[in-house]
């Protein structure tokens, strides 16, 4: 696995051109991290301008003539490629094609837009003020529909679906819906039989602060040293809403900490590491490159879910988890293995997408998938938003909104531009099973390790399986290489019957 033919071949001076977009690219992801989590917001104009002039540079480098040329050039090199050389020619390209099919002026307009309304949405949400973020909502959709028009042209492929793909490549709106149709076939039902079983047994014990914050950290960075990240290549820091950024070599991690409840910042530090160890463990000879990138975005939060639904949630970690809150904390009974495992395992009706469990949060994301989808069909405005919002969550999840906060105003993802990337939420924990099953099998020994606190024979698993293929491979068939088939709901109903309904894993 080289990268190169020639510092003078037309490939080799294409990856050139791509290492450069790379750092910039790199340039753009920490000023985003400093943005969104520790910048002053009377600085937010400033930061938006100068991001959009990093995107806007990216974007004339990425569209330039000399770009196409040295593409067509390689392709005429192309026998004389390896596997990895070829998958990254296709990738360029396709990263090319994707950007030239946008005017300079639209990718700026955009960039500008998200940013404003992002930063408005920080303001109106905490209002909850639907009236005053819709005209913010309303201009942003206009611009990604003008830019998804463009990408459809370029692909051949439906406006939703050139969104999709951008998350998702390969994937299509058709494929979702039905793999969602089968996940409404079953989970309601399911969320029901779930509530009526934990009901009838006792509650669990819930532990009693206050924790202190200097602690709750220690025990969440012996948590990120026991899963195997490195340190010295990344940081976590606090924020409102947990969330992995930075670059390849420079991880940088939000959770969060709460006096009076540390659980959840336990679970969302395990999660945030998932997605930063896939970071850590691309392959570093195509670091700079398009086939070096994570495999898709549902690959990425597969790695994020293996780690918290699948191995953060088995018996073997809680019972890991419940010693080191016994060892920070004192020997409450709260935090007894037996109430730990329950304690993360409840299962309920919630208005909130981030606090939901692993039964419901497919739910939440298959009701954004169907407004998205028909908000690019003309079939919702922005305008109708919170009351189909509404009608979703009763239809689906059993449960209404009544302020609009926690409705359609509680995710950032449509205020930043961000269309086509929910569905690879539940597409992630689709695929988390199914790998989890396979390293299961083809680790014999695994869930003892982990019950030592021992991640590193399901990490090697991953960073042969996964994470060192980068984009080599199109998703269903690095999953079926993997697990013997492509994206299914099958072994995620059987998950989560088995823990639900059945003997606890």
């Amino acid at each position: 696995m080289t990268t190169g033919q020639s510092v003078n071949s037309a490939y080799g001076r294409l990856e050139s051109r791509f290492r450069r977009l790379s750092q910039l690219s790199h340039a753009r992801a920490m000023l985003q991290w400093d943005h969104a989590t520790m910048m002053p917001s009377g600085g937010a104009q400033a930061r938006a301008d100068a991001l959009s002039e990093l995107s806007l540079i990216s974007h004339e480098i990425l569209t330039a003539s000399e770009t196409a040329e040295l593409l067509e050039a390689a392709q005429d090199e192309k026998d004389h490629l390896d596997d990895w050389q070829r998958a990254n020619l296709f990738e360029a390209r396709r990263d090319y094609q994707s950007a030239r099919a946008l005017p300079a002026d639209l990718v700026e307009r955009l960039s500008q837009a998200s940013m404003e309304s992002e930063m408005a949405w920080r303001t109106h949400r905490a209002a909850n003020d639907f009236a005053a973020m819709r005209p913010y909502l309303e201009n942003v959709l206009a611009l990604v529909k003008e830019e998804a028009a463009a990408k459809a042209e370029a692909f051949n492929l439906s406006p939703y679906d050139a969104l999709i793909n951008d998350y998702e490549p390969g994937g299509s709106a058709a494929k979702i819906g039905a793999l969602f149709d089968e996940l409404t076939g079953f989970l309601p039902d399911l969320l029901g039989q779930v509530i009526e079983r934990q009901a009838a047994r006792p509650q669990p014990i819930l532990p009693k602060g206050p924790f202190p914050i200097d602690r709750q950290k220690a025990l969440q960075l012996h948590v990120l040293d026991m899963m195997g990240f490195d340190l010295s290549r990344g940081r976590l820091d606090e924020s409102h809403h947990p969330f992995s950024g930075g670059v390849p070599d420079d991880i940088r991690m939000t959770t969060r900490f709460d006096v009076d409840n540390l659980m959840p910042g336990i679970m969302a530090t395990i999660h945030e590491t998932g997605h930063s160890l896939y970071e850590l463990g691309l392959p570093k000879v195509w670091r700079h490159q398009p086939v070096g990138r994570a495999r898709s975005m549902a690959m990425h939060e597969s790695q994020s879910l293996i780690m918290e639904m699948q191995a953060g949630r088995s018996d073997q970690i809680l019972g890991v988890i419940s010693q080191l809150l016994r060892t920070s904390f004192g020997d409450d009974p709260a935090f007894q293995p037996d109430n730990v495992r329950t304690l993360y395992r409840v299962v309920k009706r919630s208005l909130i997408r981030v606090n939901a469990d692993e039964v419901s949060y497919p739910l939440h994301v298959i009701l954004r998938f169907r407004l998205e989808r028909a908000m690019f069909a003309g079939d919702l405005t922005i305008r109708d938003l919170p009351g189909a919002w509404s009608e979703g969550m009763r239809q689906l999840v059993g449960i209404s909104p009544v302020d609009d906060k926690d409705g359609c105003l509680q995710d950032i993802h449509w205020p930043s531009a961000t269309f086509g990337y929910f569905p690879t939420y539940t597409m992630g924990a689709l695929a988390a099973a199914q790998l989890f099953a396979a390293a299961r099998t083809q680790v014999p020994q695994m869930m003892d390790d982990l019950g030592r606190g021992d991640f590193s024979s399901l990490l090697g698993w991953l960073r042969i399986n996964v994470h060192q293929l980068g984009r080599l491979l199109p998703m269903d068939e690095m999953l079926k290489r993997a697990t013997g088939s492509g994206l299914g709901v099958t072994v995620f109903r059987q998950h989560l019957e088995t823990r639900y309904l059945g003997s606890s894993m």
